[in-house]
């Protein structure tokens, strides 16, 4: 993923009193905004001072949303350059980042929802490779931060810290990341060494398409279905990959 791409964010609904998984602008464009391209300054908003600051302090305390994603990537620096390195958790898990949502209306009237990823100081793991991480979220905080549950400024502002060390992994990977031209669809991803493949989209268990391991994470999408989200064990072949 990259700025400005659409990603899928969870939010809560008040109305419908469910949460929802829908496609944001990475990058949050305040709704005073002249112009969209302010987008670029804000995709990631710093959880010190994020209550005070305009950009983002009617969102954190109205808007706040989720970024599921299966790891993310902070570069390394080396004797040589950068070297880019994925983060994700100890048990492979889907992990969900803190982000701020707006709305934001052009000039020509449409409207345009985008978001911003919170981070933090980093933990003892991620201190190896950036001076910052990532906010991630354990899924008991989940209610309090979407706003399913009531919670004062203190309360949301003690979520925002390092998660545990011992609870996630790093690994070094291909300089591809870096580019944001690189952007292979899943489909064509060879599994070469029996290596894991992660699925991350529509999965129906009773349904004809193979049910691989995949956890009901409680959103609802369009036509009211149910989202999984998934990682692929080790084995399974590009054949079977096709049939997702």
């Amino acid at each position: 993923m990259a700025p400005t791409d659409s990603l899928p964010v969870v939010r809560y609904d008040r109305k419908a009193e469910q949460r929802s998984l829908d496609l944001l602008r990475w990058g949050l464009i305040p709704y005073w905004a002249k112009d969209s391209k302010v987008g670029f300054a804000n995709i990631n908003a710093k959880a010190e001072g994020i209550e005070t600051r305009p950009a983002f302090r009617q969102a954190f305390e109205r808007r706040r949303c989720l970024v599921p994603v299966d790891n993310f990537y902070e570069w390394k620096k080396t004797g040589t350059g950068k070297q880019p390195y994925a983060i994700a958790l100890a048990n492979r898990g889907i992990m969900a980042l803190a982000g701020l949502w707006e709305n934001w209306k052009s000039s020509a009237g449409e409207w345009l929802r985008s978001f911003a990823i919170i981070t933090t100081e980093p933990n003892e793991l991620c201190g190896q490779l950036h001076n910052r991480m990532r906010v991630v979220l354990a899924p008991e905080a989940w209610p309090a931060w979407l706003g399913e549950e009531p919670a004062d400024e203190a309360q949301l502002k003690s979520l925002l810290v390092p998660y545990p060390s011992d609870g996630m992994v790093c690994w070094p990977v291909s300089q591809r990341v870096g580019n944001v031209k690189n952007n292979d669809p899943w489909r064509k991803v060879k599994c070469l060494n029996r290596a894991e493949f992660v699925v991350v989209g529509w999965t129906d268990p009773e349904g004809s398409r193979p049910y691989l391991g995949a956890q009901l994470l409680g959103y609802h999408g369009p036509y009211g279905k149910p989202i999984y989200a998934g990682r692929v064990g080790t084995g399974i072949d590009t054949a079977e990959l096709e049939m997702l």
